[in-house]
């Protein structure tokens, strides 16, 4: 079973309320599985809660807080998990982004919100909402920019990235913010934040050519998948199926720049954009 010992309550919602199932069950005497029995679901369903892997629902709180006799404990703490800065299909995506020892990105035409400057964002989701409000879209920006936090933490996930060539060449914002935005990405590879990729127009059909992929992988649960499409997206944790996804990513990969040419491609697109 899915041990959470190690897992800090205080990293997000969704891990405190891990912890508060672990704590109670343990307190009941029971086991994951045991739980899961009473509660209708798998033992493995609820070890991923434990360690803020997979989210509760509504209706899994309130059979916890009936079997666990917690007086609406978990009802309550289901709120909380639930708000979120993030749009609706990705915010638990980016909880796990959190939590993560590796990730791998596949961006078919931005780049991730993980990396993106403060005004790349604004340009993004501005396109995205041209009536939103400001306080809406600083809003939004905010919550990519926090994003980038895990990477400044001491045990930062090994992030590998492949931007198709025409995240490098759609001038997102202008030619000022696109330089910014290469040179901030080259900036993170050469401090070791990152590994690199570009999948170049010559690379034509690809493995890949569907569209955007998150693979993230987990100290102490199963990986999982993350694909996305307009105002919707997807967290797959089929163990087949997140096989596939990481065998695509593979095969992109393996045709894409070598990390060093990537750099060098993206170096030279940064002084083209500042010098027109």
């Amino acid at each position: 079973m899915v041990s959470g010992k190690n897992l800090d309550p205080a990293s997000s919602p969704s891990a405190f309320y891990g912890a508060e199932v672990r704590r109670l069950r343990e307190e009941k005497g029971l086991s994951q599985s045991g739980l899961g029995e009473l509660v209708f679901c798998s033992g493995a369903y609820i070890g991923q809660i434990e360690v803020a892997v997979r989210k509760p629902q509504a209706d899994l709180s309130a059979r916890l807080d009936a079997v666990l006799e917690t007086g609406g404990h978990f009802t309550r703490l289901y709120f909380m998990v639930a708000r979120t800065r993030h749009a609706a299909h990705f915010a638990r995506a980016a909880e796990l982004e959190a939590q993560a020892e590796t990730i791998s990105h596949y961006a078919p035409t931005l780049v991730t919100g993980l990396l993106q400057t403060a005004d790349y964002a604004r340009a993004v989701v501005r396109a995205a909402k041209p009536f939103a409000p400001t306080e809406a879209v600083d809003e939004a920006v905010a919550a990519r920019l926090e994003r980038a936090r895990v990477l400044a933490k001491s045990a930062a996930p090994l992030l590998w990235v492949i931007l198709h060539e025409t995240v490098v060449r759609m001038p997102v914002g202008g030619r000022r913010v696109m330089a910014d935005q290469l040179r901030h990405l080259t900036a993170l590879a050469g401090a070791g934040k990152l590994l690199l990729q570009v999948l170049p127009f010559s690379a034509g059909a690809h493995a890949m050519a569907t569209g955007s992929l998150f693979l993230m992988t987990f100290a102490e649960a199963p990986p999982v998948a993350y694909v996305e499409g307009p105002y919707s997206g997807q967290l797959l944790d089929d163990p087949a199926i997140v096989a596939r996804c990481q065998g695509s990513y593979d095969l992109a990969r393996a045709v894409a720049l070598s990390p060093a040419a990537s750099l060098a491609l993206i170096e030279s697109a940064a002084e083209e954009y500042a010098h027109e």
